[in-house]
């Protein structure tokens, strides 16, 4: 099959990064040195070159969460395990690529982002039996949201101060398409197409608000309960959505001893600690 070739591969990969021969204490063979310190360059670099391969990243990232969330209509299409073979073999390079430019393999692979990236491309790898779970899919969404890449590349237009705020907005909006995606498969696989999405994700906005107009209903116990839970967490994030845009304004920068990372702009020290910050001045 198809997906045990890719992950026979990707473990050959991995296998091959973490026994690299050690050679006067080097852990990395030369080669496999220069590949690792040019990957770190392009993915945690801030020249020109870093920016543009970063902003690359960035869209084609963009490009397969769109995927991701057409998925459930596209599933149909004869064409649709090349596409799906095509976006893992996107998915595994990028996870490999990013192994090897991480100073820390280990501590990277404990993330919650690299749990979500596994697990994704283990759906994709696996098409027809994780099917039911490819809704999922759309967590790349609040993966991507955590990028530093992205958050680098906003920085440089001034936009870091919305960070918080576009954290919750993304929170939202996937929870609101992972809600869409799991009611489409189990409630509306029935009436497939453009048409069963759209009043799978009609139910969900009407549900999270709690506008609840009621032409549409899931039926049984299990519908009952998606409900509920769809209302109480969707409630939760539009609380914390207008927390983070209408509370004064904080900056990121985690405190040297304490760790703390949100301060006042003018903070000289640490609220928690009263460790002295040095917090970056803009000049505005």
């Amino acid at each position: 099959m198809r997906w045990q070739h890719w992950t026979a591969a990707a473990t050959s990969v991995i296998a091959v990064v973490m026994k690299a021969p050690d050679r006067d204490g080097v852990r990395d063979s030369s080669a496999l040195a220069r590949l690792r310190d040019t990957l770190r360059k392009l993915y945690h670099g801030r020249t020109p070159a870093a920016f543009r391969f970063q902003l690359a990243a960035i869209v084609v990232d963009l490009a397969i969460i769109a995927f991701f969330i057409a998925t459930p209509v596209l599933q149909e299409s004869p064409s649709f395990l090349w596409l799906d073979y095509s976006v893992a073999a996107l998915v595994a390079a990028d996870m490999i690529a990013r192994l090897l430019a991480s100073n820390d393999m280990l501590r990277l692979m404990k993330q919650p982002t690299s749990w979500v990236d596994a697990f994704i491309l283990l759906t994709l790898l696996m098409p027809t039996a994780l099917a039911n779970l490819g809704f999922l899919r759309i967590l790349r969404l609040w993966s991507l949201s955590r990028s530093g890449a992205l958050w680098r590349f906003f920085e440089m237009r001034g936009l870091k101060k919305w960070r918080e705020a576009s954290h919750a907005v993304i929170n939202l909006l996937t929870f609101l398409l992972v809600v869409t995606g799991f009611v489409y498969t189990f409630f509306f696989r029935t009436g497939a197409g453009v048409e069963g999405y759209v009043d799978a994700l009609y139910f969900t906005v009407a549900t999270v608000t709690t506008t609840g107009f009621g032409d549409i209903v899931l039926p049984g116990i299990s519908g009952k309960l998606t409900s509920i839970v769809t209302m109480i967490i969707g409630i939760s994030l539009f609380v914390r959505l207008a927390r983070a845009l209408f509370r004064p304004a904080k900056v990121f920068f985690p405190c040297p001893q304490c760790g703390l990372q949100r301060h006042e702009p003018d903070a000289v020290h640490c609220k928690a600690c009263g460790h002295a910050l040095k917090i970056p001045d803009d000049g505005d």
